[in-house]
């Protein structure tokens, strides 16, 4: 029987008692813990257990903001280097509104991505900003390709560290070094990477990182995280603020607004932090309580011992899958790989009906594609084990034996 920290940590998941959940590039499931923080937080709300509002919505921004150190840790980051945003495409809409854009620039993607990481940037084009895209070649991007593609108009090249319908991943070190020896600005989608395999934003350096918490960080959904690089902060143009914004006056808000002579109209001095690009006000409480909890668990279990648990999974997943003849879409080294495998039994039609037969099973996949790439895509993350991997193999086996 397996006594490990890994079995023992599906009891935090009890959905996974009826189904085999195999989707979390989708979304995940949240834990017990998440839940329990959450409600703890919301009969805070109810109850409002402080002497004042005052100090009640004090002590909720302070429970939100353990979710930035937690996150810190993560990416071996600062935590004045994170601001908690909705979601990756929240991230993406600042990065894209924040970096300081001239006429004529161009922003260099590939052709792999889901359309969010388009979008951001194809909403500058009355601007005067345009697009360029590099093909994959074989389901992958390479950053020879990259290269080939920057001109000395290219300010940004945006990219998926892993990408949503093949699960390959980039080099992310290679493209670091790309973009700094260009002078390009470096801006990634993690979502499908951050709580698969580790990143140490101060080894493999990039300008933006976002990050949505519902994924492979087992969040609720309203949360996630952008990653800002401190050395590139004073040169952006924040998109928003709030009061939050600012710098804390002396003796803090509460003393400041029982002060007569507060007037808004005065200089507003800014925290130089990250946080100065989140919205600086109301902002969704319950999710970062949730994305704290969550990241517990992450960090109690250790993120390369996460790691290696998934490339476990997805070695035997793939092996399995070729067994059965099915062709894999997601390359099998372990460096261009994260917890996402994608394969083919046929047509797209084919692969339609046999995910709706893995489904009618209980046991949770999906179908996606982009530029041509693509088909039934399998999510392994920690919370899995080799049960849930021989099942899907069982399942695949007999659904293609039937007519």
């Amino acid at each position: 029987m397996d006594n490990s920290p890994f079995e023992s940590i599906r009891e935090e998941f009890p959905a996974l008692k009826h189904k085999v959940f195999l989707d979390a590039a989708c979304v995940s499931l949240a834990p017990r813990a998440a839940v329990a923080a959450i409600e703890k937080f919301l009969a805070m709300a109810r109850d409002c257990p402080e002497p004042s509002a005052t100090h009640h919505h004090i002590a909720m921004d302070e429970m939100r903001s353990a979710a930035r150190p937690a996150v810190a840790k993560l990416l071996n980051a600062d935590e004045d280097e994170i601001a908690l945003v909705e979601s990756t495409t929240h991230g993406l809409s600042i990065a894209a509104q924040a970096i300081p854009f001239e006429t004529g620039d161009r922003v260099l993607l590939c052709d792999l991505e889901f359309m969010q990481v388009a979008i951001p940037w194809a909403q500058l084009r009355p601007r005067g900003i345009e697009l360029d895209c590099v093909s994959n070649r074989h389901g992958e991007v390479t950053a020879e390709s990259i290269a080939a593609r920057i001109t000395p108009r290219t300010r940004v090249v945006a990219i998926s560290s892993v990408q949503w319908s093949n699960g390959f991943r980039c080099d992310l070190a290679a493209l670091s070094r790309l973009c700094r020896e260009r002078g390009v600005w470096f801006v990634v989608d993690a979502t499908q990477h951050v709580g698969a395999v580790p990143i140490d934003v101060k080894q493999t350096p990039v300008d933006f990182l976002a990050v949505g918490g519902h994924k492979w960080l087992n969040a609720p959904f309203g949360c996630g995280f952008l990653y800002i690089n401190r050395e590139v902060m004073p040169k952006l143009h924040p998109p928003v603020a709030g009061y939050l914004s600012v710098e804390t006056p002396p003796g803090g808000w509460g003393a400041y607004f029982q002060t007569p002579s507060i007037s808004p109209m005065r200089d507003y001095s800014f925290v130089p932090a990250a946080r100065r690009f989140e919205t600086g006000g109301t902002s969704n409480y319950p999710g970062a309580v949730g994305l704290a909890a969550s990241l517990g668990i992450f960090h109690r279990l250790g993120q390369q011992n996460i790691a290696e648990r998934i490339f476990g999974l997805t070695g035997n997943l793939i092996a399995g899958l070729a067994g059965l003849g099915a062709e894999i879409g997601t390359p099998r080294g372990r460096e261009k790989r994260a917890g996402i495998v994608t394969f083919s039994v046929g047509a797209p039609a084919e692969n339609a009906r046999l995910m709706d037969g893995l489904l009618q099973r209980k046991i949770l996949v999906s179908v996606r594609y982009t530029s041509n790439v693509g088909g039934v895509r399998v999510s392994c993350h920690f919370y899995n084990n080799r049960s849930d991997v021989d099942a899907l193999l069982n399942g695949v086996a007999d659904l293609k034996r039937r007519p």
